[in-house]
């Protein structure tokens, strides 16, 4: 296996970035529910379920879209001869793309949000996209040409460094400003989740406002922004990853506060140790940067994640990047690799600079109730000279988190949008939402 950096060559293609660029992983977080909902859409018992969402969330089942005429019919015939001809559109095993989830479709306009992996969808002019994270994203390529992308300034240029989209599709919009769109007002608010995430509201000239809050992780900022305070918000479409009391993580700060400790600790008793930090393709960027800030190192990745994180034009990252492992006791690899085999042999490409690995994967999903906020209790899992700590980090609310966001908004009605394709999940998540919204 080779963990050399062979890619930085001007000449470096589209493809190999590409593939150097997927290997680095994404928030996979959603992607459960989008598989679970692929198989339910050929269960005949899809349509009852469907119908049971429309009545416990107070909605109305948006109609059909009218049949095509038989002139477009045979128009459409030709076009289809060949099913490899549609598989842009994300297509279902039958050769038809698959139908948008009404929770994507946002009643009374023409948008839609996070929804790229169902072809052109009818009666859409605008399609609205939280953050570059690939179950968010998926569906798009640079054959994109279904109608207009809205979406953050730094998550603009991703979507062109990255997957090629042709630029006249996109349309980059600034945090914090109000934007007119087919005469909806539009205001990204800042997420707290990867560069680039915004929540979204959205405001309808009858008054009707909604927030689409992508992922996120709820903070006491978001609390003193000018559109959330003592402002009625109609629906919340809201992040649902961890709506489960049994998900009280401790906070960004801790987390990294004890990530730093651990580094300085490890590395006080066993100075050769090469400190190793898993992230996806973004996010995860402040656990490495607090690590370079406390040792005073620079960071070590590979070209491709170099030019992601030069995009961002943050310049406690660009300036703080090398270009040889060799410089730096501090390297990002992707999450995927963190496992004692794999990070073994990356030590072997070091080993005259180094004799142990201390390696950090930061993840909401290595929480465990019986530790809590209590960080000390964490024992990494070993293996000879390779030591791996899974922390607590999370991009997404906890449970508490999701909590005090709903009390403190108030919302009329609340739409799930992760986890939402088992009907016991979501009656739980219901029975929350009523709860947090008497208190």
């Amino acid at each position: 296996m080779d963990f050399s950096d062979d890619d930085d060559g001007d000449g470096e293609g589209d493809e190999s970035f590409a593939s150097h660029f997927y290997k680095g992983g994404s928030d996979w977080s959603c992607l459960v529910s989008e598989t679970d909902q692929i198989c339910r859409e050929t269960n005949k018992s899809k349509k009852m379920k469907q119908a049971n969402l429309f009545q416990i969330w107070g909605l109305q089942k948006p109609s059909p879209p009218p049949p095509p005429s038989p002139t477009k019919m045979k128009s459409m015939a030709k076009k289809t001869n060949v099913v490899g001809k549609r598989l842009r559109n994300g297509p279902n095993t039958n050769g038809s793309p698959r139908a948008c989830p009404f929770y994507k479709k946002l009643p009374g306009t023409p948008f839609t949000v996070d929804a790229f992996r169902y072809g052109r969808i009818h009666g859409c002019s605008a399609y609205f996209l939280t953050h570059f994270h690939y179950d968010h994203y998926g569906g798009l390529s640079k054959a994109w040409s279904h109608g207009p992308i809205y979406c953050s300034s730094l998550t603009s240029r991703l979507l062109t460094l990255s997957l090629s989209i042709n630029p006249s599709f996109i349309h980059p919009l600034e945090l914090d400003k109000e934007y007119t769109i087919n005469g909806i007002k539009v205001t990204l608010i800042e997420a707290n989740h990867c560069p680039g995430a915004a929540l979204i509201h959205f405001r309808l000239p009858d008054g009707t406002c909604y927030l689409h809050t992508g992922d996120f992780r709820a903070s006491k900022q978001m609390q003193t922004h000018p559109l959330l305070v003592n402002r009625r918000v109609h629906v919340l479409y809201l992040d649902t990853t961890y709506c489960n009391p049994r998900y009280k993580f401790p906070s960004k700060e801790d987390v990294l506060s004890y990530v730093v400790r651990i580094t300085k600790d490890f590395l006080r008793k066993h100075p050769k140790t090469l400190i190793v930090v898993g992230a996806y393709s973004i996010g995860k960027e402040c656990v490495y940067l607090s690590i370079a800030k406390a040792l005073g190192v620079k960071i070590f990745a590979s070209a491709s994640r170099r030019r992601i994180l030069q995009s961002f034009g943050w310049s406690d990252i660009s300036e703080n990047l090398c270009r040889d492992g060799r410089d730096t006791v501090l390297h990002v690899l992707p999450i995927s690799s963190l496992r004692a085999d794999r990070l073994g042999e990356y030590l072997k490409v070091y080993s005259e600079h180094y004799a142990a690995v201390l390696a950090f994967r930061p993840t909401g999903w290595t929480y465990s109730e019986k530790i809590g906020d209590k960080l000390d209790l964490i024992r990494p899992s070993s293996k000879g000279n390779i030591a791996i700590y899974g922390v607590p980090y999370s991009e997404h609310s906890s449970f508490t988190e999701l909590c005090e966001f709903v009390q403190f908004l108030k919302p009329d009605k609340i739409i799930p949008t992760v986890n939402v394709s088992n009907a016991g999940t979501r009656e739980k998540m219901q029975s929350h939402f009523r709860e947090w919204l008497r208190s």
